[in-house]
């Protein structure tokens, strides 16, 4: 691996700090006020995604045909403006959906850049490494970010609004190449031209649908403990939320940390394994009653979930980099997850306006995992 590799994960591990850092702003925020309603966290989540869903026919094309150092700078100073907005009181919808616009831009050139930096035999290990530094961030971004918020939501605005600059001037130092010409035509029409041509094998389709399955059940298990820790384990503000989260953070870290000697590239069809098991834990998780069993619950989710998503991300970069182009398999891999995270959060958030038991939605989002994986597997080979 280059050794290059080392300032993309200090920008990753600071933009990804800040971006945990905000959310768990917005939810403190929400929860000192009397005026919002609890469904308006998975709400801003909502909007947050919409910008994954609506740009990404362009943002994959834009990472490819730029260098991709200066996507990663434009896409923090874009975050930090949203954040911006927020410290000026602006409505935290619009807001957060500028924050969200620019983690659209940054999420093709962060992963597209890893196969510029990485050959195949070590692009699982360097996944490995951005997907563990990644969820220490959202780890310590959570926690501190939540305590901050709860002390003062101003200081905790101008503090991640400072680590996105910093991690847009670390992101200088990496270099600088263009990995193809922009292709002329429609940029939407091209778009799908690329997913038909991306989804005709099974290897490509389990990549972007498995990754669409472990990003929609994270986003939701993230939205649904909000509510259901407070009425469960009677937690009483956004630190103690943060907190428990941190179990769930660290058991992806480890599953991280494990996968690349247990699911090499050619034996993608294990990945399928941890998925059964975090569905089986996502309804473990709604029988718990107690912290430390809730605690445990989250770690082994967070375990099996890193297992499942480092092989799958490693998988999509190298098959895009053989064909449309790694930012472009990004991004496709983006506009997929991104829809069946929009449908599943605001399935959620629909359900929870209509007063539906978050104990209720946590089982049910574990059976539904554990069908859609049976489903994302078939036809899959044993070995490529």
């Amino acid at each position: 691996m280059n050794r290059q590799i080392y300032p993309l994960l200090i920008a990753q591990f600071l933009s990804a700090f800040a971006d945990n850092a905000i959310l768990f702003t917005i939810i403190a925020l929400v929860m000192q006020s009397a005026e919002l309603a609890t469904w308006y966290v998975p709400a801003l989540q909502s909007v947050f995604l919409i910008a994954f869903v609506l740009l990404a026919p362009w943002v994959g094309a834009f990472a490819d045909t730029h260098a991709k150092p200066n996507v990663l700078i434009a896409a923090n100073l874009i975050k930090a403006l949203g954040t911006g907005l927020l410290l000026l009181n602006a409505e935290p919808l619009i807001a957060y959906c500028l924050v969200g616009i620019g983690a659209a831009i940054y999420s093709p050139a962060k992963y597209g850049i890893l196969p510029e930096l990485a050959d195949k035999d070590a692009l699982v290990k360097a996944n490995s490494w951005i997907e563990g530094s990644t969820i220490f961030a959202i780890l310590l971004g959570m926690i501190i970010g939540a305590k901050v918020a709860d002390y003062s939501i101003q200081w905790a605005l101008i503090g991640t609004i400072i680590l996105f600059v910093i991690s847009a001037a670390v992101s200088l130092l990496l270099p600088k190449k263009i990995s193809k010409k922009a292709e002329p035509g429609f940029k939407v029409i091209l778009f799908f031209q690329q997913a038909r041509l991306f989804f005709t094998t099974p290897r490509s389709r389990f990549a972007v649908l498995g990754a669409s399955l472990f990003w929609a059940a994270a986003a939701t298990v993230r939205v649904i403990i909000i509510a259901w820790a407070p009425l469960v384990l009677m937690t009483q503000n956004a630190s103690d939320i943060a907190e428990l989260t941190l179990f769930l953070a660290i058991g992806i870290i480890a599953g991280s940390a494990l996968v690349p000697r247990l699911i090499p590239l050619d034996f993608l069809s294990r990945a399928r394994i941890p998925a059964y098991l975090m569905a089986i834990f996502i309804i473990s998780l709604s029988f718990t009653e107690t912290v430390w069993t809730a605690r445990s619950a989250l770690f082994a989710i967070g375990m099996a979930g890193g297992m499942f998503i480092v092989p799958i991300n490693a998988a999509l970069q190298e098959l895009g980099q053989e064909s449309i182009g790694s930012g472009g398999a990004v991004a496709l891999q983006g506009f997929f997850q991104n829809v069946a995270m929009l449908i599943a959060v605001g399935g959620y958030t629909y359900a929870a306006s209509q007063q539906l038991s978050p104990v209720v939605a946590l089982a049910g989002l574990g059976a539904l995992v554990f069908i859609a994986t049976f489903l994302v597997s078939l036809h899959l080979p044993e070995r490529e």
